[in-house]
């Protein structure tokens, strides 16, 4: 016997069915890549000790139709020692997903949590192998908690706008 809260969420689809919630990936691409090494030549010479790399993360989402979206994972990495920039790496990786059966509270994190999770072992390799092509060692990315970055947004968006209304 269904209860009402099920018979509900079949009336509100219309079809008297309950949804299963679903999270396809339908296409995964590289939207931007690039490598500079400004230096090169001298910049592959070896050191006494390890270069400073810097590491910039972002997801943006988009919708495609009411059940796609596009998601981008942009990375950018920078690797200098002392004021000379051995290398720079950036990636805008996309893929997109196709999502539905999940209520709507649910969506932001499932599109800043769990697509760019989805997209991360893809776009780490391709950043791994952008430096050592260019002569360098692989740059090999920790994983990255996506839950935290995006509750960090969540509470940044928060006191921006407690800031405007001020």
């Amino acid at each position: 016997m269904a209860s009402n809260d099920d018979a509900a969420a079949a009336a509100a689809n219309g079809n008297g069915k309950q949804e299963q919630p679903s999270l396809n990936v339908l296409a995964q691409y590289v939207k931007d890549l690039s490598f500079e090494s400004p230096g090169a030549p001298n910049s592959l010479r070896g050191r006494d000790k390890a270069p400073g790399i810097a590491i910039n993360v972002n997801v943006n989402a988009n919708p495609l139709s009411d059940k796609q979206f596009d998601v981008n994972l942009t990375l950018n990495a920078k690797a200098s020692f002392d004021q000379e920039v051995l290398f720079n790496v950036e990636l805008v990786y996309g893929g997109v997903f196709a999502i539905s059966g999940f209520p709507q509270e649910h969506m932001l994190p499932i599109l800043f949590i769990e697509c760019p999770r989805l997209l991360f072992p893809f776009a780490r390799k391709i950043i791994a192998d952008a430096p050592r092509n260019g002569g360098f060692p692989p740059l090999m990315l920790d994983p990255i908690d996506f839950a935290q970055m995006f509750q960090q947004r969540i509470a940044e968006d928060q006191a921006a706008s407690k800031v405007q209304v001020s």
